[in-house]
């Protein structure tokens, strides 16, 4: 074997290294010390030594490693051989640890077994414009194929449950019952009764111009019981119920407990998803009604500045609403209730078995439940406009 003019070198009793060629193989020669303490060559210079035929996979049949001259090493040295490994890897060149000590040789192979470092060490430039539209596209098809494979599955566990073969605890139902429920008023109350001050401090900003402050209770009225009671009740219970339960069936799948209900023949959407579903449908509604009549104590307070009485108040808000008024609020509630427990249970069945996975889906549930929110208000509000109701 000849030695080149290749070669990288520090003070004494340091460490070195040089490269030598042999036919169409290449050899890495370690010496000296290669501990934290040691003064050493790093990855980028000894990718310098490497010939431009490098690139070529065909040019070079292996990267052979020669430590017999190596004094101590550490893990700074295995980092450095993990680098020159993936190196080697990405440009297609076998890259042969025979000559390594025994030690190294298995913390290489342990290494090498972790999720995070089996992806190569690829620097690429940034895709194209047409690259990113078509990975997101096909990732949108992806999540909606996702969307409808759940209902699906939920629309055949709710069969299962009229029929009296679902398999789920009672208690579990009746313990997500006060979850979405009892537990949830008092911020859902303190929401409602700012927006309800809200609407009324907006609308009295305008109607003091006509001296029609009076209509103060007409507004808060009406956007309480048609709009933002439901809504601003759907979006806390997105973000405070949701996301506990992605974060929940995010454990679960961690954990294997899903993957243990299946080895039983217990159907996870019965079990985990149906209790969940059912106790938020059921809340909702109720919610959005206090809401609503939190908001609109809200906004007498506010009319309390204007100096109008609580009997012109309650008049007003009587006449300006009707059962109809609130069958709309309580209406959207229902599809509020539902998009928000499908959200939160689809991220959880879809999360990954990594904690980095669970913060993932809760934060992918509560996106995705204000979406589905906003975008199903606008569309009912447009409906129920056009049959003008």
């Amino acid at each position: 074997m000849q030695s080149d003019n290749s070669h990288l070198s520090t003070s004494p009793r340091q460490g070195t290294v040089h490269l030598e060629k042999s036919g169409t193989t290449l050899c890495l020669h370690f010496t000296g010390h290669w501990t934290i303490g040691s003064d050493f060559p790093v990855f980028t210079d000894i990718k310098d030594l490497f010939p431009e035929s490098f690139c070529i996979p065909s040019t070079w049949n292996s990267l052979e490693v020669n430590t017999e001259a190596l004094q101590d090493w550490d893990s700074r040295f295995l980092i450095i051989l993990r680098d020159i490994q993936g190196y080697t890897t990405l440009k297609g060149i076998p890259f042969s640890d025979t000559g390594l000590p025994s030690g190294v040789q298995r913390l290489l192979i342990l290494a090498s077994s972790s999720p995070d470092t089996n992806k190569v060490r690829e620097y690429t430039d940034t895709p194209s414009f047409f690259a990113i539209v078509g990975g997101k596209t096909l990732h949108l098809l992806e999540d909606c194929q996702g969307l409808f494979t759940f209902t699906g599955a939920i629309t055949l566990s709710y069969l299962r449950l009229f029929t009296g073969k679902a398999q789920f605890l009672k208690s579990d139902f009746l313990y997500f019952l006060e979850e979405c429920g009892p537990s949830a008023l008092p911020i859902v109350s303190l929401i409602a009764v700012l927006i309800g001050v809200i609407l009324a401090f907006v609308g009295a900003v305008q109607l003091q111009l006509f001296g029609a402050e009076i209509y103060i209770a007409n507004l808060v009225a009406l956007g309480m019981t048609r709009e933002m009671g439901a809504m601003m009740a759907a979006i806390i219970m997105g973000g405070r119920t949701g996301a506990a339960f992605a974060a929940q069936l995010g454990t679960m799948q961690v954990n294997e407990e899903i993957d243990a209900l299946q080895t039983m023949g217990i159907d996870p959407i019965d079990f985990l998803v149906l209790p969940r579903l059912s106790s938020l449908l059921i809340m909702m509604p109720l919610l959005a009604l206090w809401a609503d009549l939190i908001g609109i104590a809200g906004g007498f307070l506010m009319a309390l500045t204007l100096d109008i009485s609580m009997v012109e108040y309650y008049n007003q808000t009587i006449n300006s609403v009707n059962l109809r008024h609130f069958g709309v609020g309580l209406f959207k509630a229902v599809i509020f209730g539902y998009l928000i427990a499908f959200s939160g249970c689809l991220r959880g069945m879809q999360c990954g078995r990594s904690a980095s996975a669970v913060g993932t889906a809760a934060t992918s549930a509560v996106v995705t439940a204000i979406v589905f929110i906003v975008v199903s208000d606008a569309v009912i509000t447009v409906i129920f406009n056009i049959l003008k109701i």
